[in-house]
C-alpha cells in the first residue's frame, strides 16, 4: 500500500490524475493500515472503492467511513438471476458450446433456491450441464429435478409472495406462543432455500418485541452465533431451541411501547433542559443525590420538567 500511495502522489503531481484504488474485503484492514490512506483520501489523490460483506460502520475504522459514501448492495432478484443464467447458456465463454435445453421450472428453481447468490445459481447450472447425459436428440435437458439435485435442496413452490406469507406466519406464530407452528414454518422456509440466519435474526427481534425476556434474547442471540460458526444442520438445533424459548416465554410488548414513546419524546422534546444537578461538573451538580449513599435508591427527578411525569416502562400489575 505504501508503494501504491507513493505512485499515486507522483501521478497526481505530474499529470493531475487521480488513482482509483479498488480494495476488496476492506474490512480486513486494521486501524494502522486504514490510517495510511487518510492523507491521500483527503487530498483527493486517491479515490477509494472498498467492497465488503460486513457492515463497514462496525468493521471499518470511523475515520475511513466518515470520508466515504456508503452504498448497500441488496441480494439479486430472481428475475435478474434468470437473465444471468440465460446469458451463461448463450455466451461462447459460458455454456454455448453445449446443446442445452432447460425447463422454465428449472430456471426458476435455480433463481429462487440460491438465496440471491448468482454464483451459486451459475455453479448449479454448470454442474447440471456437465453431469447430465445427452439424449437421443443430442441435447442436454435440464429439468427441475436436475436443478434440485445440483443445488442439493428440496424443491418447494415458493415465489416471493409465498415466501413473505410464510415468513409472516412464522413471526405471528412466535408472537402467538405456538412453538409447533413456528418450527414448521421455519423449516419450511429453510427447505425452500431460505438462509436460517434470517430466521434467527427475526427470532432475536421477537425476543425483545414480544417477550421482554433477557433469557429469550440471550438464547436467540446464541442461536445466530451457533449458525454462523457451526452452519447447518447442527446450527438448526440452536435455532430450534431459540424458537421454542421465545414461544414459551411470557408475552408482553412493554419494550416496543417504551421504545416508541422514548423516540417520540426524543424527537419532539430534544431542546428541553435536563435538571442542573444531572449536568457534568457544575456547581449545581453538587446537589445530585448519589443513590448508593441512600442504600441504592433515592427519589429525585431525572427527566426534564416537561417530561417529569412520563413513565415508558410501568411495572406490570400482578
Amino acid at each position: 500500500m505504501k508503494v501504491v500511495i507513493e505512485e499515486a502522489k507522483k501521478t497526481f503531481e505530474m499529470f493531475g490524475k487521480k488513482t482509483y484504488l479498488l480494495l476488496d474485503e476492506c474490512h480486513r484492514w486494521n486501524k494502522a493500515q486504514s490510517d495510511s490512506l487518510l492523507a491521500v483520501l483527503e487530498s483527493g489523490q486517491v479515490v477509494l472503492i472498498g467492497s465488503t460483506t460486513e457492515s463497514p460502520t462496525h468493521s471499518m475504522t470511523r475515520a475511513i467511513v466518515s470520508r466515504c459514501t456508503l452504498f448497500e448492495f441488496k441480494q439479486v432478484g430472481a428475475d435478474d438471476i434468470k437473465q444471468a443464467l440465460k446469458r451463461a447458456l448463450e455466451n461462447p465463454k459460458g455454456l454455448k458450446d453445449y446443446s442445452v435445453k432447460i425447463d422454465d421450472d428449472a430456471l426458476t428453481y435455480f433463481a429462487t433456491a440460491c438465496g440471491g447468490d448468482v454464483r451459486s445459481a451459475l455453479n448449479g447450472l454448470e454442474i447440471g450441464v456437465l453431469t447430465t447425459p445427452v439424449n437421443a436428440n443430442g441435447e442436454i435437458v435440464i429439468t427441475k429435478d436436475v436443478a434440485v439435485e445440483c443445488l442439493q435442496k428440496k424443491a418447494l413452490s415458493l415465489n416471493d409472495d409465498v415466501f413473505y406469507h410464510i415468513l409472516s406466519a412464522f413471526c405471528k406464530s412466535l408472537r402467538g406462543s405456538d412453538a409447533t407452528a413456528a418450527l414448521y414454518y421455519a423449516n419450511r422456509l429453510i427447505e425452500a432455500g431460505c438462509e436460517p440466519q434470517l430466521l434467527a435474526r427475526r427470532t432475536i427481534a421477537h425476543a425483545s418485541e414480544d417477550c421482554c425476556s433477557a433469557k429469550a434474547l440471550n438464547t436467540a442471540c446464541n442461536a445466530l452465533f451457533a449458525l454462523n460458526n457451526l452452519g447447518m444442520p447442527e446450527g438448526n438445533l440452536a435455532l430450534t431451541q431459540a424458537i421454542i424459548e421465545v414461544c414459551e416465554a411470557p408475552k408482553t410488548n412493554r419494550v416496543v411501547v417504551a421504545m416508541n414513546m422514548a423516540i417520540d419524546d426524543a424527537r419532539n422534546h430534544a431542546d428541553d433542559n435536563i435538571p442542573d444537578y444531572l449536568k457534568n461538573h457544575t456547581e449545581a451538580s453538587k446537589k445530585y443525590k448519589y443513590p448508593h449513599d441512600y442504600g441504592g435508591y433515592v427519589e429525585q427527578q431525572y427527566l426534564p420538567d416537561s417530561l417529569k411525569n412520563r413513565n415508558y416502562f410501568p411495572k406490570d400489575k400482578k
